[in-house]
């Protein structure tokens, strides 16, 4: 799988545990789950054909299939689907901590809104859209000879990694191989990373902290660093402690980008930030100010203990009140393929979970 790509540097945040099991089934007399159900004895062809009268009765109606996604390249996959099968796709960019509020409203609502939406934040996912029944997991046929058995429900497009990349202008570059080193005070108001409180993914990897597995990996590399154990005092293990002196010495970006860009500055000598690596590709950031922490530490021949950044994923579902079944189902079979991807697959930082796509 994509994710094990990073095993060794990078964690992969996600709600595994959480959707252990499945969601639960509350959509068997909606339009959807009902298509899903009779989909699995027709052939792909007889889909599309499908998809292609709801599109043309959709569009004598003054109406238009809709898709919402937390990644602004949704746009460009919607333009590469109406390409390729003829059907118009609206796209809206929704941001994260916007998403679920929105697709709320309509589909208690019942109003005209998104078909599909291309969203991430597992665990607000699972209580808000997956236990209600408003979003639905279809797993197209093709996708279960090349997706993950646990990426398949709910259904992963793909993995986004954020990494440690710091400005390597000046002497005091902050090239770290260990992230208790981002804790000392000499690093006070040198890291840039987007508050957990608005984005929700940075939360979910510092909730994983606190877990024992990754407490106990703090642990030991506090105790590599520094030859001694770890003394807690009040925290109840080594994550709640990183947590606290990392975040102590932050401060707060309003974006991935923005905080790309601030620490690719000539003047942000001796900053660090966790962000999206994909942010390197914007045109707006000086490529060559930056370096991930990880590729310095291969060069040294050693990786950042215990982790270099994390991953999250992107989930593909589709609305319970969509009036366009077939079409959002040959949409999401759509994202899930190596030309659906494209978009994303581009450039580096985000990893299709179709394990037929190369990294």
């Amino acid at each position: 799988m994509k994710k094990t790509l990073f095993a060794t540097a990078v964690m992969a945040v996600m709600a595994a545990t959480v959707f252990a099991g499945g969601a639960k089934e509350k959509t068997a007399d909606t339009a959807i789950a009902k298509a899903i159900q009779e989909s699995k004895s027709l052939t792909k062809e007889q889909i599309i054909e499908k998809a292609k009268e709801e599109a043309a009765a959709a569009k004598a109606s003054g109406s238009v299939f809709k898709t919402y996604g937390t990644s602004s390249r949704i746009s460009d996959a919607a333009k590469g689907f109406t390409a390729k099968y003829g059907i118009d796709v609206e796209a809206t960019n929704v941001k994260d901590n916007e998403v679920y509020t929105k697709l709320d409203a309509e589909i208690s609502g019942n109003i005209d809104g998104a078909d599909v939406a291309l969203v991430q934040n597992g665990a607000v996912l699972k209580i808000q859209m997956l236990d209600t029944g408003y979003l639905v997991n279809y797993l197209p046929p093709d996708a279960t000879k090349v997706v993950d058995k646990e990426d398949s429900d709910p259904l992963v497009q793909q993995y986004i990694n954020k990494l440690f990349i710091f400005n390597t202008k000046g002497a005091n570059a902050p090239a770290i191989t260990n992230v208790w080193q981002l804790c000392e005070p000499k690093m006070k108001g040198t890291v840039i990373f987007k508050s957990p409180e608005t984005e929700k993914v940075n939360e979910n990897f510092l909730i994983m902290l606190t877990s024992k597995a990754w407490s106990d990996k703090l642990a030991a590399a506090y105790k590599n660093l520094y030859g001694k154990n770890i003394e807690l005092g009040s925290y109840k293990n080594a994550g709640y402690k990183w947590i606290a002196e990392f975040l102590a010495n932050c401060s707060f970006g309003s974006s991935d980008t923005k905080i790309a860009e601030e620490i690719s500055n000539d003047e942000a000598q001796g900053k660090v930030g966790l962000f999206v690596l994909s942010k390197l590709r914007s045109k707006t950031v000086k490529r060559e100010n930056l370096e991930v922490e990880s590729y310095y530490a291969e060069s040294k021949n050693t990786k950042v203990e215990p982790f270099a950044g994390f991953m999250y994923p992107l989930y593909v579902l589709i609305a319970k009140t969509t009036t366009m079944p077939y079409t959002s189902m040959l949409f999401v079979d759509y994202l899930v393929t190596s030309e659906g991807f494209k978009p994303w697959g581009k450039s580096i930082g985000a990893y299709s979970s179709n394990n037929s796509i190369g990294s």
